[in-house]
């Protein structure tokens, strides 16, 4: 049975529906950077998703070419991720999507070197016809955090992070956001095949203790 990252990691994939602690060792990513609304038809974000799964699913199915990936074991691609931050703003304004800086991501599994990526990058690009120059290999130590999972549409998210500031401020932490520690989504649904209320995004803060 292909290994699947949401199962085995259920701590940073399923967490509860109230806030928590966490934390985070060091994950390792397909990334691509970019600004704007990512709502845009056919605008850049929605132009880095394509690059990022492009990628993703040439690495997961690379035991079916020539490249060899010492370590290499069949698993299920993981749930996209988002980083989000907007300049002069401490967190997110959802009021202004025009506004969003964003690093678009999908973990990796631990095997992949540099030189897999690199592999993975050039060979997407040639198969799809897509230029995937600008995928990256990142690695983030999110280091302690607080979670929960929001259930319903994504403008609603505010509610949810007004919850986890509540928990904060009575258990001796505060967030933490800065350049290196950002906002981050996992997005467990689908926004093409569910309905808004129904939709599952982990959302996650880097904090600190007071």
């Amino acid at each position: 049975m292909a290994f699947d990252f949401k199962k085995e990691y259920k701590e940073y994939y399923l967490p509860k529906t109230k806030p928590e602690l966490i934390h985070l060792p060091p994950c390792s990513y397909i990334a691509v950077r970019g600004q704007g609304d990512p709502n845009e038809e056919g605008g850049a974000y929605q132009k880095a998703l394509n690059i990022l799964y492009a990628v993703a699913y040439t690495i997961r199915m690379s035991h079916k070419t020539d490249h060899r990936i010492d370590g290499f074991y069949e698993y299920m691609v993981p749930p996209l991720e988002g980083f989000w931050w907007q300049e002069g703003i401490c967190g997110v304004d959802y009021s202004s999507k025009a506004d969003f800086h964003w690093i678009s991501a999908i973990r990796l599994p631990d095997f992949v070197t540099r030189k897999d990526f690199d592999w993975a990058v050039e060979t997407a690009s040639a198969k799809k016809k897509l230029d995937c120059s600008s995928a990256e290999m990142l690695t983030l130590q999110e280091g302690l955090c607080v979670q929960m999972l929001h259930i319903g549409p994504y403008d609603e998210e505010p509610a949810t992070v007004q919850q986890m500031d509540d928990f904060l401020a009575g258990s001796g932490y505060t967030n933490d956001i800065s350049d290196d520690r950002l906002h981050h989504e996992i997005y467990l649904s689908d926004p093409r095949k569910t309905p808004p209320e129904k939709r599952k995004t982990v959302i996650r803060h880097p904090i600190r203790r007071i």
